[in-house]
């Protein structure tokens, strides 16, 4: 955070839960998605990859279990003390705006799961886009310059089709932007309870595959999933996310 407050409106959320993160359900998939990760991705021991919004570092850790090289970045600085805490061998972390990536074709695979950078950049925040450029579409720009030529980025978005379908009354979403908020109560670690104001961007299979094009990625799949229900199946209604699978141009 700076002296004049935090940079993303995630920051004080964020602060605010800690470990407490890794209570809510939709966190308990982590094996199923991981073990998705690396066949989607064809990860083999040695690997590096790229975790953007990496959280508290459980799929970071896990891959980095796994004998890969996983460096996780996230804006959240107790979040990123979190992952680091007893990491493994092979998983660093940083704390990074997933809007101001920096690296340049140092990865294998570059991740984006449970809208931990791609997907948080449509609403209350204090950073301005470029003129004419989507917010979420510069994270994934960044997402792709990070990836080798020829690797793979693969991403998590809540699906759009869903959350219009399954509304609820305490939900806002604006059919402009496709950005939804929400105002929630959040408990912390010692069960502390404090309100907070979730933007989250939704999105169809079109879009992603349209935002993947623009970052100069090659759409290759993308699939229905459920936090823990990682799977290839084709894009529904039914689920509440999409994975994008795109891959950087080899030349």
């Amino acid at each position: 955070m700076t002296a004049s407050g935090p940079d993303h409106w995630f920051e004080p959320l964020a602060d605010h839960l800690g470990s407490a993160y890794l209570r809510y359900s939709f966190t308990r998939g982590t094996a199923n998605e991981v073990a998705f990760l690396v066949d989607a991705l064809g990860l083999e021991v040695g690997d590096r990859v790229l975790d953007v919004g990496c959280g508290p570092g459980r799929h970071a850790r896990a891959l980095a279990e796994r004998g890969l090289v996983v460096h996780g970045v996230d804006i959240s600085r107790r979040f990123v003390d979190l992952a680091a805490e007893g990491a493994p061998p092979g998983a660093t972390f940083e704390r990074m705006d997933a809007r101001a990536l920096s690296f340049d074709a140092e990865f294998d695979a570059v991740i984006s799961l449970c809208q931990g950078g791609f997907g948080l950049a449509g609403g209350g925040t204090r950073r301005e886009p470029e003129p004419g450029v989507d917010p979420d579409g510069g994270i994934l720009a960044g997402m792709a310059r990070a990836v080798r030529p020829g690797g793979q980025v693969l991403l998590s978005a809540f699906s759009a089709y869903f959350q219009v379908r399954y509304l609820e009354d305490t939900d806002t979403f604006d059919a402009a932007t496709g950005v939804n908020h929400e105002r929630t109560t959040i408990k912390d670690d010692q069960g502390h309870d404090a309100e907070h104001d979730l933007w989250t961007s939704c999105f169809t299979p079109r879009e992603l595959r349209l935002l993947a094009h623009a970052a100069g990625l090659d759409p290759e799949e993308v699939w229905s999933a459920t936090p823990g229900d990682y799977a290839r199946r084709p894009p529904d209604l039914d689920h509440p996310e999409f994975l994008l699978l795109a891959r950087r141009p080899a030349s």
